[in-house]
């Protein structure tokens, strides 16, 4: 039965629903296509997004109150009290919990405390470890973390079938910032690449890497590296190395990072945000996975597993997030050595050739 012949609500017969997600970054990226979905289905409902401050880009498009948050200042159990004192203010009629950590749980506490109905993620924890053990790994593929958003929505009694596409309009106005360094040529061919992460599980070796950009700046195709204040370094210098090469680490904010991946033809990431970030904007990905597994049910949202460049090992998946360490004395993280520049080229290239004929077509 739907939440709306269960429940008559209190405040201007408006029900309005509060969706916890703190972080990480790419995790929250991936409630988008949920959220916008839910927004065009039920536009009569007030939602409202739980989450870090510096992720608000992320939702300035999508007509949602964003409730942003430095984490430092609610700490503990005083400080998530203090935050929900904050949040029951808004007189929430849902709680719908898609983090579901120590800091969720307390909030959910909580909200059920003073009587709020509440609904959580399931992780699928016991299936993921069993698909990360040492031995006897069940490899199999499991329910997307976007699979799993949608079912809370469920839970709470909304009818859901995600149909987000884009971010962005054809027409959406772009920072003159990203005017400046998008190529002038109408043909040409540009390709993010973020060839970091936040675990060593997750990246590949920079030699190697170096290999693709070499190959891919000999074929006139436009580089834009990505990455943080820690990888700048590295960045500027293979942008001095490499014809047509960019760096935009510490250029550009996180919405204008947005609105040039948009620009982009292809985007080549590692299993991290920047992969999330090119599929909340219609980028294809040609991602590459080490220590984790697309099974896991970490892939962008609507990304081809054409694009998915991995080598099946017995010791891979050995993480979920990345951030174990390799615990292979013999060859420490193979998973990534393994995979050769030429198999990540042959994907790029062969999803190059796609978007040229899809240019020709149009």
């Amino acid at each position: 039965m739907s939440i709306f012949k269960k429940k008559r609500y209190r405040y201007n017969n408006v029900l309005k629903i509060l969706v916890i997600r703190i972080s990480a970054m790419g995790d929250v990226a991936m409630t988008v296509p949920v959220i916008c979905s839910f927004i065009n289905k039920y536009p009569h409902v007030k939602l409202s997004m739980l989450s870090q401050k510096s992720y608000a880009p992320l939702f300035s498009s999508i007509g949602i109150n964003f409730m942003g948050i430095e984490l430092k200042h609610y700490e503990g159990l005083k400080g998530l009290y203090s935050l929900f004192k904050i949040l029951q203010k808004e007189h929430f009629d849902l709680v719908l919990d898609l983090h579901d950590v120590l800091r969720s749980n307390v909030l959910r506490f909580f909200f059920r405390f003073i009587g709020t109905q509440v609904f959580v993620i399931d992780k699928g924890r016991k299936a993921k470890k069993a698909m990360t053990r040492k031995k006897n790994k069940r490899l199999i593929p499991l329910q997307t973390t976007v699979e799993r958003y949608v079912d809370v929505f469920k839970k709470a009694g909304f009818d859901l079938v995600p149909n987000f596409r884009n971010l962005y309009k054809p027409e959406t106005d772009i920072s003159d910032k990203i005017i400046t360094v998008l190529p002038d040529e109408k043909d040409a061919i540009s390709i993010g690449i973020a060839p970091f992460a936040a675990h060593q599980g997750k990246i590949y070796p920079l030699d190697k890497m170096a290999e693709i950009l070499d190959y891919l700046s000999a074929k006139g195709f436009y580089l834009f590296l990505f990455g943080g204040k820690y990888e700048k370094a590295q960045l500027q210098e293979w942008e001095s190395k490499f014809p047509h090469c960019v760096s935009i680490a510490g250029k550009l904010t996180l919405k204008e990072e947005l609105q040039l991946i948009n620009k982009l033809d292809l985007m080549i990431s590692m299993d991290s945000a920047n992969a999330h970030f090119a599929s909340l904007v219609g980028t294809p990905v040609v991602s590459i996975w080490g220590a984790t597994h697309p099974y896991a049910g970490f892939t962008g949202w609507g990304q081809s597993s054409e694009n998915i460049v991995q080598v099946d090992m017995f010791c891979r998946p050995c993480s979920v997030y990345g951030n174990k360490k390799c615990y292979r004395n013999d060859n420490p993280y193979a998973c990534m050595k393994e995979i050769s520049p030429n198999m990540i080229i042959e994907k790029v290239m062969s999803a190059v050739g796609l978007l040229a004929l899809n240019k020709y077509e149009q």
